[in-house]
């Protein structure tokens, strides 16, 4: 299984449901079901917390557009999994991109069951290609295109559950903040492992860690 990745396009800014659309190439379809995503996750994050408060408030131009972009560097990709889903950044956004696509598929995995009760409403809710895991990501036998994480772990800890789908032919995309050098770092003294950068299209600190091939013990 392997996925070309396409060249990082500039970073562009997004501001609103308006430029989010115009900066992703979102069709209507797709917008209807990430405003309904957005009234689910304010709905239900009234009695579990999901998300903190800026989240709703910046849901287009931080966490909606940072998980669309990954769209952009593997577009042939249709098998992903999103370790540690949480709340559905980046898993339900690349889902709602992926309905109507033959063999697409988004394994949300997580292992807080309300969270999971969560997610499993809004796939139901969005008839979306997607199926969600209660369970530890290393526990699972899952052959995806792309593994990816947002928030998820550090480094160190990360490639631990991402390495059994590496194994099996996916490429990890990590989205990370300002702090990745340090992160790589620290995970370079516990594994060995070859990486890329590129840059995010969402945060100008951010970057996105490319890891293709197997990840080794130290």
């Amino acid at each position: 299984m392997s996925v070309v990745l396409a060249q990082p396009e500039a970073a562009r800014a997004v501001t609103d449901a308006a430029s989010f659309q115009a900066a992703t190439g979102a069709t209507p379809a797709q917008m209807a079901d990430l405003h309904a995503y957005l009234a689910l996750l304010a709905e239900w994050n009234e009695k579990m917390n999901l998300v903190g408060p800026s989240a709703l408030a910046e849901f287009w131009s931080r966490h909606a557009w940072d998980s669309a972009q990954l769209l952009k560097l593997a577009p042939d990709a249709e098998v992903w999994a999103d370790l540690g889903a949480g709340a559905g950044f980046p898993g339900i956004v690349l889902a709602i991109f992926l309905k109507g696509r033959e063999g697409a598929q988004v394994h949300l995995i997580e292992s807080m069951t309300k969270r999971c009760t969560f997610l499993r409403a809004v796939v139901e809710a969005l008839a979306l290609p997607a199926a969600v895991h209660n369970a530890r990501a290393e526990e699972l036998k899952i052959v995806v295109d792309i593994v990816t994480a947002r928030a998820c772990a550090p480094m160190v800890r990360l490639l631990g559950y991402a390495r059994p789908y590496l194994r099996t032919g996916a490429t990890a995309l990590f989205l990370k903040g300002r702090d990745v050098v340090s992160e790589i770092a620290e995970a370079e003294t516990a594994w060995k492992f070859s990486y890329a950068l590129r840059p995010s299209q969402s945060d100008p600190s951010g970057q996105i860690v490319v890891i293709s091939g197997d990840v080794r013990e130290r």
